[in-house]
């Protein structure tokens, strides 16, 4: 028959291979919960509810773990909790900003007021919502980058939410050499704008003259997507008519 020591063990050793069992139980269980919700991104248009689901889950796991881990050392935690008031409320004054974030995420998530996908600017940076969790929100820029937003500062700042489909401004700035006459590119790279039906009518695409130098004439072109994800397939689609311009006239001389 086979003894199966009691989690207050006094083997250290046996005692080691039990927390390490259990850290990678939990850590196969979280990633097992996390990879079974993505699969369900096929299905459902709106994740922000999966994703709460799943933060919960895992929060669970990793507290069933933290407390079995303490038995071996014979700590009771939930004990320890209900019975240790004074380093209580020491705790939850160092951890007010976590659970001011907690709060403030349940209601973001569970009064839908903002959902995955939705486009936001909050203190001067704009993107996408590509992640909400329990602390805070991931909003991806126009160039990529993510900004973790504690779900406080999004319950008590103000921020815009732009509605779908949401246009977008681009901005391309672009040398020209001074051979090139700036009225002949602004009249092609203009048509050319218009040609798209992605970018918007209104407000009308345009080029601004920025500076001119001994060696290049300085201008900015400026459009609207009328979608913001379509913001950067454009962007390239643009800059390589630019250059295909510049191209031509380097050609032609």
């Amino acid at each position: 028959m086979i003894n199966i020591p009691s989690p207050t063990t006094n083997d250290p050793t046996m005692t080691l291979v039990y927390i390490l069992l259990i850290i990678v139980a939990a850590y196969i269980l979280t990633r097992f919960v996390a990879f079974s919700m993505n699969k369900m991104k096929r299905f459902k248009k709106d994740m922000t509810a999966i994703y709460l689901i799943r933060d919960i889950i895992s929060y669970i796991i990793y507290f069933i773990a933290l407390m079995t881990i303490l038995q071996f050392f014979g700590i009771n935690l939930a004990g320890t909790l209900l019975s240790v008031g004074i380093v209580g409320i020491a705790v939850s004054f160092a951890a007010k900003d976590i659970i001011s974030n907690l709060f403030s995420g349940m209601i973001l998530i569970l009064g839908k007021s903002i959902k995955v996908g939705d486009t936001l600017e909050i203190d001067g940076k704009k993107g996408f919502v590509e992640r909400i969790t329990l602390r805070s929100t991931v909003i991806v820029d126009d160039v990529g980058v993510k900004n973790n937003v504690p779900n406080s500062t999004l319950t008590n700042n103000a921020y815009l939410q732009y509605k779908p489909p949401e246009k977008y401004r681009v901005n391309i700035s672009a040398g020209l050499p001074l051979d090139i006459d700036v009225e002949e590119f602004r009249a092609y790279i203009i048509k050319k704008m218009e040609s798209y039906a992605e970018i918007a009518e209104t407000p009308k695409p345009d080029v601004y003259a920025k500076e001119i130098s001994f060696k290049q004439s300085k201008v900015k072109v400026s459009f609207w997507v009328n979608n913001f994800n379509d913001k950067d397939k454009y962007k390239i689609i643009i800059t390589n008519e630019i250059r295909k311009f510049i191209k031509q006239g380097e050609n032609d001389e």
